[in-house]
């Protein structure tokens, strides 16, 4: 089980764990950190980011179950944060859109040169919405 000492710990809710599992890793390339469970998914289904970022993905079910009374989840389809992974070059954008879209991803905004640089956003099949963009 990895360390959450001395660490960021990103948790999103989920529909489906395998169809999270394999997004993620088919995806964006994430590391999947732990033993397959019986059913060939980690439990708990997580991610390692780098070496101080965890992104951990929790049935919608078990997401309420940990807000407890202090707060409802938002609901699906909603964006209250917006994850972000910097790619090298418009080339590298590119391929990770493509990728997304393959693995059941949605592209909400395609690949385009905005002020701040070459982006794109994409969803998840949960609809938890990245922001992909090259950095210089």
């Amino acid at each position: 089980m990895p360390s959450y000492v001395n660490g960021v710990h990103v948790t999103l809710p989920i529909a489906d764990r395998r169809r999270a599992m394999e997004f993620y890793r088919d995806a964006f390339g994430f590391e999947l950190v732990g033993t397959p469970a019986e059913d060939g998914v980690p439990e708990p289904l997580m991610f390692r980011l780098d070496e101080r970022t965890l992104l951990t993905l929790v049935p919608a079910g078990g997401f309420g179950w940990v807000l407890g009374e202090a707060r409802d989840p938002a609901p699906s389809g909603t964006s209250g944060c917006l994850m972000g992974v910097g790619v090298r070059t418009a080339e590298e954008l590119t391929a990770l859109v493509e990728r997304v879209r393959a693995a059941g991803g949605e592209v909400p905004s395609p690949p385009e040169y905005r002020p701040w640089g070459f982006t794109a956003l994409c969803a998840d099949p949960d609809g938890h919405v990245w922001q992909v963009l090259v950095q210089p």
